[in-house]
């Protein structure tokens, strides 16, 4: 054989050996070029360590704008609004001051936990029956009709006002010049971008405030300017909330609503109110786990957490059969009791305490059949005695701790960036059920159901684990698995956050929409394949999936020693940055 034929020969080869190794279901997995010479093999990074405060985002500039506002003397609270602001300028798809938020914060001085609920309400002039008129049976998910009044900006003002130490001006200021000297977009968010291009397209004040020459997204490493988004920043430094809520940027929302068919008008704005609240807990193995009452869905992940806490999870083993087809059949239970009950508390009383209770929890787990994947779930008796996110945490010196979640829904939420504001309205609309007979059914000036949710972990007292993992219908699901590779597995906060994940989809939900028989359980490579048959044999449907499997981050404080630890998402563009 001569030695072209070789060569031919052994590159056909080498292109059949790539193939098999990217193909999906391929299980060799080279996390990249690299061995790490100590600790887990798979850890993407060492965990940061510093003893003075962390910030950790989705974005470096954004942790970046944080760290710097802590290292000038402002606090966990300032450095939050600091670096959401920045992220919703350099992550304009997942988030931005035309969403809501959610915080936990603990605070130092008073050694108390809050809650802030600062999500938006729907329009006064809106009702079931325009929907109706327009012969829909639900909400579009795009659009004007998709609108509820942007919580974030008023979310800002009352973690400022009862927490913070510095001025907008100061935490707004590298946010502004960021927005008018650009900055360079990065890969993830890059990809994102290119994504909503289309839908972008349908709206020219969109096209002209996230589009190049009108036609495509910033390329990965292209410096993108918002000047439209500096002078908004710009407005809210000067007057704070006011000037988002009564002043010029809502008179333009409004202007533009008007315009488009929309109905948001002044009233929904001058209106709005964020509200705090209290966490809600469940103890799980001696650590308090802590989330926010609906209308947002973080107790789903406590009733998950309650049902799994009654199995031995460290002697199942990670990403073992047994363990995923346990969080998958907890993770259906739950959300049946979320698609039922999860709603505004203003208009409905709500189960919550019977929801997360041990004995609930109980006899849910009785449901779980260990050998077959439920295929049809209702929702549980609670007893009543009544009728495209970004997440970041901050912890600092004085151990003030924020777990902070923002976002506008969908990427780019609406699609519909209204007038010159330079950012994009929220689609959380979208997410009220059309039934009349449903909790979670429009009302004029009603919150929707939410699936945003910040997360802390106490021990004794004290704050232990600040974290999050956003990502739509995965948020819960993502708690409870970073809480278990935690407290059940042992995992610093790194590997915690870059374990393989699974996620089910296909659950009911709180729009009314029904669920889809068994669903689906995606799963990441670290899943090995005879995990994947061995699922399949108990009747779950089982998928290999990129992209969906949400993004973390997370600080722990180590008492002890004085230091904190932080972690950022290895599935993103992210950073954890201390001092």
């Amino acid at each position: 054989m001569n030695v072209s034929v070789r060569v031919v020969l052994r590159l056909l080869l080498a292109v059949v050996i790539m193939t098999e190794f990217f193909s999906d279901n391929s299980q060799t997995v080279f996390a990249a070029g690299y061995d790490r010479p100590v600790g887990d093999p798979h850890q993407s990074r060492s965990v940061v360590l510093a003893k003075h405060g962390i910030v950790a985002t989705s974005q470096p500039l954004a942790a970046q704008a944080g760290l710097d506002i802590l290292r000038s003397g402002g606090n966990a609270a300032d450095a939050a609004i600091a670096a959401n602001a920045m992220i919703g300028l350099v992550e304009p798809m997942s988030c931005g001051i035309g969403g809501d938020l959610f915080v936990i914060y603990w605070d130092a001085k008073t050694q108390k936990l809050h809650g802030l609920n600062a999500s938006g309400r729907s329009p006064y002039n809106l009702s079931r029956e325009e929907f109706t008129r327009r012969k829909l049976n639900r909400i579009p998910t795009f659009g004007p009709l998709a609108w509820s009044v942007p919580g974030c900006v008023s979310g800002w003002q009352e973690l400022r006002n009862r927490f913070g130490t510095m001025s907008f001006d100061e935490l707004l200021a590298p946010s502004i010049a960021t927005a008018e000297e650009g900055f360079p977009v990065t890969e993830i968010i890059a990809g994102s971008w290119r994504g909503a291009v289309k839908r972008l397209k349908e709206w020219p004040d969109s096209t002209a405030t996230y589009l190049i020459d009108g036609e495509r997204a910033p390329k990965f490493g292209e410096v993108f300017k918002n000047p439209n988004l500096a002078e908004s920043y710009r407005k809210i430094a000067a007057g704070g909330a006011s000037a988002f809520y009564s002043g010029a940027i809502a008179e333009e929302i409004v202007r533009f609503s008007d315009k488009t068919g929309g109905f948001l008008s002044m009233n929904d704005f001058l209106d709005h109110k964020s509200d705090w609240v209290e966490p809600v807990s469940t103890n799980y193995r001696g650590y308090d786990v802590w989330e926010l009452p609906p209308n947002g869905q973080g107790i789903a992940a406590l009733e998950m957490l309650n049902i799994l806490e009654q199995h031995y999870v460290k002697e199942l083993g990670f990403g073992s059969t047994e363990l995923v087809h346990l969080l998958v059949e907890a993770k259906k239970l739950a959300f049946a009791d979320r698609a039922k009950f999860y709603s505004d508390p203003d208009f409905n009383d709500l189960p919550v305490a019977e929801l997360i209770s041990k004995v609930y929890a109980q006899r849910q787990a009785k449901r779980i059949d260990p050998n077959h994947a439920a295929t049809d779930v209702a929702a549980g008796d609670p007893q009543l005695n009544h009728g495209d996110t970004i997440y970041l945490t901050v912890i600092d010196e004085d151990r003030n701790c924020c777990s902070l979640i923002q976002s506008n829904y969908y990427g780019f939420g609406s699609q519909v960036v209204p007038g010159n504001v330079g950012f994009a309205l929220q689609n959380r609309g979208a997410l009220f059920a059309l039934d009349e007979d449903h909790l979670n059914r429009f009302e004029p000036h009603k919150r929707p159901f939410h699936t945003i949710i910040p997360a802390m972990i106490t021990k004794e007292g004290k704050p232990h684990f600040c974290f999050g993992v956003m990502g739509g219908d995965m948020q819960p699901q993502g708690h409870v698995q970073v809480a278990m590779n935690l407290i059940d597995f042992g995992m610093n906060v790194q590997a915690a956050g870059d374990a393989a994940r699974v996620r089910h989809v296909g659950s009911a939900q709180p729009t009314g929409a029904k669920a889809d028989g068994v669903g689906t359980v995606q799963v990441e490579t670290g899943i090995s394949d005879e995990v994947v048959a061995q699922l399949r044999d108990k009747g779950h449907k089982v998928v290999r999936a990129k992209g969906s499997f949400g993004g973390y981050q997370g600080i722990l404080i180590d008492w002890e020693n004085g230091v904190l630890h932080g972690a950022t998402e290895a599935r993103k563009d992210g950073a954890a940055l201390g001092y």
